[in-house]
């Protein structure tokens, strides 16, 4: 008879074991995967430090490393961000839940994992080291290290350091992989198109294996403000936050605790809570018991005069920029396309906030480079949301809750929908952070943000359609009215015909009277909505 052996596993073995759950299920998607949080890990290095993001990336092939179907490829990613310090370096790269994004607020990243898959993953297919050199402005220090997969911690294979003469601040990280680009190379170029569209103001540079350039230039060197850090929301805390609350605070009374450690928990409010959790103010939070702790989460749920949670914990894109960016790559000009943006108040779900940007836009050039139908660009975060597409709730709502006849879209209508939901949680449905559970405020709140962009579309759309019914009957009178004064002539039996020129000119000179009264019509319009 077997006896059952009990072990414990490291966090790096279990994503080891089970990669797929972050997005390296197969060589294609761990290319895309790998890519995608080595950029944005860079994206927000250099946000951090309020300087337009420069992106380099270059994917090259290993001589002579060919497989069946995969190759062995090499990936390098530079940034100019903050730079990692020395000291943090190898658990930055070589420890999995270890990272700056632990805070409440708003971040790319949210598991301090995707760095670390990226090497661990490159380790497990090639077995060799990544090279990481970063500065915060001072000396340069380059690392090859692994990771000691067992024991969750890095291995320093070789450490130097140099002089910084130029003050060169940023990270490059270099690693091996065994890849699939073929199969992922559209992807791989949509989701830095994308990201383009939501970060206008960085530069990315991608050279792909077969040595092409792809260049994403900036269109403005705008960035928004960063997000600041905030204490919990009540209505967003379970037991096990409020026990480490408590663990680690010094407030000698519940109501300096409440006061302390949670936002927007005033004097009033506080006493009120207390009063209704049935728990004295004067209580010492580390003498209170589990039941008393459960007691006050249940309370929290239940009491309704906390105020709304703050939003300077989060740094929507802008309507201005998502703007410039959309049009940028969509290529949009001023004549013959649209876009209308809305940024949607703050609102809240489970006690944390979230902002919705959505951005509707229709036109030639659309047209021209997409075709008819509806396109839609989701994102989270500043992340563009590839895969899953019908499985995430900005699909739903923006296919199944909106009726476009309303808004006189129809399927040969070109139309590009972009929507961008910016949380401190973002409420995915996997690690791999590709769509969005239906959470009922976060559908409704994108649900308006479409309807309230694709207003103005509408009004674009019946603009058009007016100024192509006023140009066509302008163009039967110039057809028919040559002919009817000839035969008017021969009638009358007149040998030269009527002059009819002024009479056309006099029907031509109201074709931009007509065009600029349906300009003044998207005001009124809106307005009467």
């Amino acid at each position: 008879m077997s006896q059952t052996q009990y072990q414990s596993i490291s966090p790096s073995d279990f994503f080891y074991r089970n990669r797929e759950i972050a997005g390296f299920s197969n060589p294609s998607r761990a290319t895309y995967t790998a890519v995608r949080e080595l950029v944005e890990n860079s994206l927000d290095a250099a946000e951090a430090r309020m300087k337009p993001p420069d992106i380099f990336i270059r994917i090259s092939e290993v001589p002579n490393q060919k497989k069946a179907d995969t190759n062995i490829y090499k990936l390098r990613v530079q940034d100019n961000g903050t730079g990692v310090p020395e000291d943090h370096i190898p658990k930055a790269f070589g420890q999995v839940f270890y990272g700056s994004k632990y805070e409440l607020k708003q971040a790319r990243g949210t598991f301090g994992l995707g760095g670390t898959m990226a090497v661990l993953y490159g380790q497990i297919t090639t077995h060799k080291p990544v090279e990481v050199i970063s500065s915060t402005g001072n000396e340069i220090h380059e690392f090859h290290m692994n990771i000691d997969i067992q024991n969750n911690r890095a291995n320093i294979l070789k450490h130097k350091a140099k002089a910084n003469p130029t003050k060169w601040q940023g990270t490059v990280i270099e690693l091996q992989m065994d890849g699939d680009y073929t199969r992922i190379m559209y992807r791989l170029i949509e989701y830095l198109k994308q990201t383009a569209m939501v970060v206008p103001y960085a530069d990315i540079t991608y050279i792909d294996p077969r040595g092409r350039l792809y260049k994403f230039e900036r269109g403005t060197t705008k960035i928004p403000p960063l997000p600041e850090s905030v204490l919990p929301h009540p209505h967003g805390v379970d037991v096990e936050t409020f026990r480490r609350l408590i663990a680690n605070k010094n407030a000698s009374n519940m109501k300096d605790f409440m006061m302390e450690n949670f936002q927007g928990v005033g004097t009033v409010t506080a006493e009120r809570f207390l009063e209704m959790a049935e728990i004295s103010e004067k209580t010492n939070p580390k003498k209170l018991s589990p039941e008393d702790i459960v007691k006050i989460i249940r309370t929290t749920k239940e009491y309704d005069k906390f105020v709304r949670p703050i939003a300077s914990c989060l740094s929507p894109i802008g309507e201005d920029l998502l703007e410039t960016g959309i049009s940028k790559e969509l290529a949009l000009q001023e004549e013959g396309d649209y876009i209308k943006v809305v940024t949607r108040k703050p609102s809240t779900y489970s006690g944390y906030p979230f902002i919705v940007e959505a951005a509707v836009a229709t036109g030639k050039s659309i047209q021209k480079t997409l075709g008819s139908g509806i396109t839609l660009y989701r994102f989270a975060n500043r992340i563009p949301l590839l895969f899953d597409e019908s499985s995430g709730v900005i699909w739903k709502a923006a296919y199944k809750n909106i009726n476009w006849k309303t808004y006189k879209v129809d399927k040969d209508t070109p139309l590009v929908i972009a929507v961008h939901v910016c949380s401190t949680k973002i409420p995915y449905k996997s690690v791999g952070k590709e769509f969005m559970a239906d959470q009922p405020e976060v559908e409704r709140e994108i649900t308006n943000a479409i309807r309230e962009a694709a207003r103005g579309v509408r009004t674009f759309i019946r603009k058009k359609s007016r100024i192509k019914r006023e140009r066509r009957r302008l163009n039967i009178f110039t057809k028919y009215l040559p002919k009817i004064s000839e035969f008017s002539a021969k009638l009358a039996e007149e040998e030269n015909p009527p002059d009819i020129t002024p009479l056309l000119e006099a029907v031509s000179a109201k074709l931009p009277e007509v065009e600029e009264k349906i300009e003044e019509v998207p005001k009124i319009a809106e307005s009467a909505e």
